[in-house]
């Protein structure tokens, strides 16, 4: 069995962002030459998430408005009491999730014929990372 690591960095330029980071991990799973196994895709972060969906923009849509009902942007969460204003955006990512594991069948992302994978950031403007971990032969 082999495995490869690679990063991905994010500084998004708003406080949520949903972003199609597919191809990203395509690239690495041809570049590690795995032929069948799995990639891990986790959020390194707490505020921030990681999901398999259909790329469709009112999709998107729909779900960003979802999580804010569920967990909307407020000042009076327990949270904030330690100086943060990100208290939502924890909530966000439990609901999103940190971590997605895709199967690699022939060397590529066996993924649906709509699956995509997202990184949602959920607290953005700042420099954050996701982990890409690869396992198999």
């Amino acid at each position: 069995m082999r495995s490869a690591t690679k990063y991905l960095w994010f500084n998004t330029s708003r406080r949520r962002e949903y972003i199609n980071i597919t191809a990203d991990v395509e690239d690495f799973v041809r570049e590690s030459g795995i032929q069948e196994g799995f990639v891990l895709v986790s959020a390194m972060h707490i505020t921030a998430g990681v999901y398999v969906n259909d790329a469709e923009s009112g999709l998107i849509a729909d779900i960003d408005e979802w999580l804010e009902k569920l967990a909307p942007y407020r000042p009076d969460y327990r949270h904030h009491r330690t100086g943060e204003d990100n208290g939502d955006a924890h909530l966000k990512s439990l609901l999103i999730h940190h971590e997605v594991i895709v199967p690699i069948t022939n060397g590529r992302l066996d993924l649906g014929p709509w699956q995509q994978i997202y990184y949602a950031e959920f607290d953005g403007q700042r420099r954050k990372r996701v982990i890409l971990k690869v396992i198999g032969e």
